[in-house]
């Protein structure tokens, strides 16, 4: 492949004119370089940045040397010590082996050399000090036809986080499309302007804090003339900002106080703080620790489990290791950073094996073995990373096609062990973000909700409780929901009617009643249950009391809206809790006013 360099004069000439009256040496041009190879032109500026040659803010290059051959398929710029040129003279050593030549290379040298140089020095370092060279368009796919216009850069190759400079119209729409579903702010600046250049660093820091939240750009109207047309600028800086795709607000001046303000009262309309967060609840109001996730830790007599495998395994070298592992790993005295067994990378195809040649009535003994070999994270971890899928997992946690024909001891430990996967945060991630594990996850917590077994509603309980955990955390700290809205909406709906129908256990009715608002307090959409039988004021009954009545209409929904659904859920909890205390078997109970009694419910799209 060909490497060319392109030699561009930043001055357009004046270099040439001037330089010998004003400084007493003769300098040619204000050289810009950069390196053209396999259709594409590489140069430094904000980082390195790519174009379809010639096609830069810089026109048509003066000159084009040919460097020669190849077989080869930062932000810290600094005018003088390290700049385009050096940029280009390091990649065609690499390149070719070749140098860049001497009087473009040396040419802030010869500048500094001189007396006139050495005085503008500070005063050329302060007037670039954070300005970097624009951002270019993206070359074409090859064959792709030639753009006339320069394309706008996407949006997922721009500049994560970072003020976004376009240089016309084209690039400047598209930047605000991308922002149609949130907000957008216009810097309007020149290279002129030193008030400008004062607020450069806030602009930045700003773009960092709001992340994805916000777009911030930058228009140099010196040269996007086009921009400056559109939108009247007249004096700099002056600052657009919009909503929605709406214009908002216009100002100008270098106030860094008022810029911080306008910007960060922009994103909190855009991005509302969720009503939740403004109730003084500080059971909900906080992360979390994961040292609060429910594990069974429980440890069965292992000669009788591993009995219950085929006789042909039962001295299998893997299997003897991970007996060994967990009997140690129980003891009174064990290190929990002690060494993992050797024999671990045959874990995932010896479970595999073994899940395909045992009956399926006993499979329960290897999800119990299972189960405490995953109370270590590290083994929880080296299951949940397996590539490209995390075939074990799979093989244990299938979807259930007929949850009423699986064996009891087969639903409890699938639940337990799903339940101790919990002590990873690598495994959660993986459980509730592959397809196939997480419906498999969900099923069989929402069918174990409403079992007649109360050790199964229980693990289900816990379970649930883990994923709300787990949900209630990533929505704390920003991540937004871990688990799909439909798969909320559906647990809700379980964890309501469990309440409801929950007769034998004051322990497990607490444990729901107590999952509820974790899990509930996020969901944005609106979750309806809505009546099957003839209208009352009811949403379900409970022996020993209930929870929840609202009525809209004749149609009698619960709902738990964005706005006000934790509010009202927080109220309804705490009116269920009074009246269970209060409650007796038999004796009706009051909420809100209205008398209990008995319905059925059904999940109903909103």
């Amino acid at each position: 492949m060909n490497v060319e360099l392109y030699i561009y004069d930043l001055s357009k000439g004046l270099a040439r004119q001037w330089s010998l009256p004003l400084t007493g040496t003769h300098i040619d041009a204000i050289y810009h370089t950069s390196i053209v190879l396999s259709g594409v032109e590489y140069y430094f500026g904000h980082g390195i940045q790519t174009a379809v040659p010639g096609s830069t803010h810089h026109g048509q290059p003066m000159e084009k040397v040919h460097l020669g051959e190849t077989e080869l398929p930062n932000d810290s710029y600094d005018l003088f010590l390290h700049n385009c040129n050096n940029f280009t003279q390091d990649l065609s050593m690499f390149l070719v082996g070749k140098s860049i030549p001497d009087h473009i290379r040396n040419l802030p040298q010869t500048f500094l050399s001189t007396p006139f140089g050495q005085m503008m020095k500070p005063q050329i370092e302060a007037a670039l000090r954070g300005v970097t060279q624009a951002p270019s368009p993206v070359p074409p796919a090859p064959g792709a036809p030639a753009q006339t216009t320069p394309a706008p850069v996407p949006r997922s190759q721009a500049q994560p986080h970072k003020v976004r400079v376009v240089t016309n119209l084209t690039q400047l729409d598209h930047e605000l499309a991308s922002a149609s579903q949130t907000c957008a702010v216009i810097f309007f600046t020149s290279a002129t302007c030193p008030p400008c250049k004062t607020v450069y660093p806030v602009y930045d820091e700003l773009a960092e804090e709001a992340g994805p939240k916000a777009v911030l750009i930058k228009v140099d109207i010196s040269t996007a003339y086009d921009i400056a047309m559109k939108y009247s600028i007249r004096s700099t800086p002056t600052f657009k900002t919009y909503l929605k795709a709406q214009e908002t607000e216009t100002w100008t001046g270098a106030n860094a106080s008022q810029l911080r303000s306008n910007i960060r009262l922009l994103i909190e309309m855009a991005h509302p703080t969720h009503p939740h967060r403004h109730l003084h609840l500080p059971t909900f109001q906080r992360h979390i620790p994961p040292k609060s996730y429910i594990l069974y830790k429980t440890t069965p007599p292992l000669p009788k489990l591993i009995q219950k495998l085929p006789p042909d395994t039962q001295n299998n070298p893997t299997l003897l290791s991970m007996t060994s592992f967990i009997t140690h790993s129980h003891s009174p005295a064990n290190d929990p950073n002690h060494p993992l067994p050797t024999t671990l990378p045959t874990y995932p195809s010896y479970l595999q094996g073994l899940l395909k040649t045992t009956p399926k009535e006993s499979h329960f003994a290897i999800l119990d073995l299972t189960r405490l070999l995953v109370l270590d994270p590290r083994i929880a971890s080296y299951l949940a990373e397996e590539s490209p899928t995390p075939t074990t997992l799979l093989s244990l946690l299938p979807p259930t096609d007929d949850p009423a024909t699986t064996p009891y001891r087969t639903k409890i430990t699938t639940l337990q062990l799903t339940c101790n996967l919990f002590s990873s945060s690598l495994s959660i991630h993986t459980l509730l973000s592959h397809p196939i594990l997480r419906e498999s996850t969900m099923s069989i917590l929402t069918t174990a909700l409403l079992d007649k077994t109360p050790t199964l509603r229980a693990a289900a309980a816990s379970l649930a409780y883990n994923v709300a955990v787990y949900n209630h955390n990533a929505r704390w700290e920003g991540q937004g929901d871990t688990v799909p809205e439909d798969d909320q909406v559906q647990l809700a709906a379980s964890l309501v009617e469990a309440i409801g129908v929950e007769e034998e256990s004051d322990e497990i009715r607490q444990r729901i009643v107590h999952v509820t608002p974790v899990h509930c307090g996020g969901i944005g959409n609106s979750v309806r249950l809505r009546r099957v039988t003839p209208p009352q004021p009811t949403i379900a009954q409970s022996r020993r009391g209930t929870c929840i009545v609202l009525c809209e209409d004749f149609r009698y929904h619960f709902a738990l809206r964005k706005q006000f659904g934790f509010v009202t859920l927080v109220i309804v909890w705490w009116v269920f809790v009074r009246v269970s205390a209060m409650s007796y078997v038999g004796r009706p109970s009051f909420v809100l006013g209205k008398k209990i009694g008995h319905s059925d419910w059904s999940l109903d799209a909103p």
